[in-house]
């Protein structure tokens, strides 16, 4: 099941920038903002392949930001091989690179995997990366068709990302 998550305060960590870049991850992100909202994660005869309630929330966070003078360009990812960023291929990840060179910060929505994407390609510049959410736990959920064409999620419990189990000093787990 997708990583659930937790908003982070994004607009201030972005202060004193002209520009950013908003990065997304098209999947766990978005099925956490479409649970969190009782909508639909997809509306395949409507908007095919891409979540509504995310693409409001990544307007929403633009619009926040236009607020503080910060200009914002979205780094669109459509295609369904596209979705998780962990999983980018090369030219994937070398397109965004050259995006990145045109913004003085990068706010990843996604998690620690994603915003290491991000960071690998950011090393030759001088990009302000800033997570824009972080992991509250891996959602727990059924998937649920409905017509016409709506992918939605149901009775969603977020578990718990264990801590890694502490060791004795034998070196067994406890």
């Amino acid at each position: 099941m997708p990583i659930h998550f937790n908003d982070l305060d994004v607009v201030s960590k972005v202060a004193g920038c002209s520009s950013a870049l908003i990065v997304p991850c098209q999947m766990c992100p978005a099925v956490t903002v479409a649970v969190r909202e009782g909508k639909p994660f997809l509306r395949l005869f409507r908007s095919f392949l891409k979540s509504a309630p995310f693409e409001q929330y990544i307007r929403e966070l633009q619009s926040q930001l236009k607020e503080k003078g910060i200009a914002t360009e979205v780094f669109k990812s459509n295609l369904p091989l596209h979705w998780f960023m962990c999983m980018w291929t090369a030219g994937r990840r070398k397109k965004l690179q050259q995006m990145i060179k045109q913004h003085e910060a990068i706010i990843v929505l996604g998690c620690e995997s994603a915003t290491e994407t991000v960071r690998g390609l950011v090393k030759s510049t001088d990009c302000k990366i800033i997570e824009g959410m972080e992991v509250g736990g891996i959602m727990n959920a059924q998937l649920k068709l409905s017509q016409p064409g709506n992918v939605s999620f149901e009775n969603c419990k977020v578990v718990p990302i264990s801590p890694p189990r502490e060791e004795t000093r034998d070196g067994k787990s406890c």
